[in-house]
């Protein structure tokens, strides 16, 4: 009977052990991150340990690779000035966007969220508050979500809110797990640079030349909205990138999603 005993309190050990460790893992932060573009290679996040897990939750950072495609991705977690421009230049271009907004954003620009449903944008959700999703429960998740969907709703008439993108690029399987049952895709990027520091703003050739020379198949690209380096280059960087035999498609034509190597 003692020796029974031993073996049942063994496996016990064993299972709580093995529970422990998928909890764990659920909870690992992950701070999105790749191996940049260079002449036109495809960037990488096949070293950066959780390329299998944004496969498994459908999360996106490419398009089809195979395609010289590009979609154009803003965050506006507040506004600095620079979005009425930045809308200017994408009416005149012609090219689609998706703007990823906080709850600062949108009590404060319900104007410029109207311009960009009403001028074809998609609308993304970029939590009400910006926290570091990871640190906080699922409802709490949730209610972040929810609530962003939920006024822009009320403000707008704009309901078809299904992309998503994490604060600080920071998930884990939970946040993955929570914001895809609500119906969200994750969008990350494969093309970005320190644009968000409004004290460090280097001139238009700068955001310009950050951009352009990491430009491969498939980019998905990440500037923010407080830029003014940003506002400035993207006529041009829209410009070039067309000449270079690229073509702006909005993220809801992505279909098929490739992870570079």
């Amino acid at each position: 009977m003692r020796r029974w005993s031993i073996v049942i309190f063994s496996a016990f050990v064993v299972f709580l052990a093995s529970a422990a460790a998928v909890f764990a893992e659920e909870l690992r932060p992950y701070h999105f991150g790749f191996k940049r573009s260079v002449d036109g290679r495809l960037p990488s996040i096949a070293q950066e340990g959780f390329r299998d897990l944004l496969q498994q939750y459908g999360a996106i950072f490419l398009g089809d690779t195979r395609k010289k495609e590009l979609y154009l991705t803003f965050d506006n977690g507040y506004e600095n000035g620079y979005t009425a421009r930045i809308l200017d230049v994408l009416k005149e271009k012609k090219v689609p966007a998706a703007f990823f907004v906080t709850g600062h954003y949108v009590n404060g620009q319900e104007d410029l969220l109207r311009r960009m449903i009403n001028e074809g944008h998609i609308v993304g959700n970029h939590s009400w508050s910006h926290p570091d999703m990871t640190r906080i429960s699922p409802g709490q998740i949730k209610e972040e979500l929810e609530k962003v969907k939920r006024e822009v709703a009320n403000r707008t008439g704009y309901r078809e809110m299904r992309f998503m993108r994490p604060p600080r690029g920071i998930f884990n399987e939970r946040t993955l797990a929570v914001s895809r049952e609500l119906g969200y895709t994750n969008v990350f990027w494969s093309i970005a640079y320190k644009d968000w520091d409004t004290a460090r703003q280097m001139g238009w050739k700068y955001a310009y030349d950050n951009v352009m020379r990491q430009l491969h198949p498939g980019a998905v690209i990440l500037l923010h909205s407080v830029s003014r380096d940003n506002a400035e280059a993207l006529g041009k960087i829209i410009d070039d990138a067309r000449s270079r035999g690229y073509e702006f498609k909005s993220l809801e034509q992505l279909e098929r999603k490739e992870y570079g190597e």
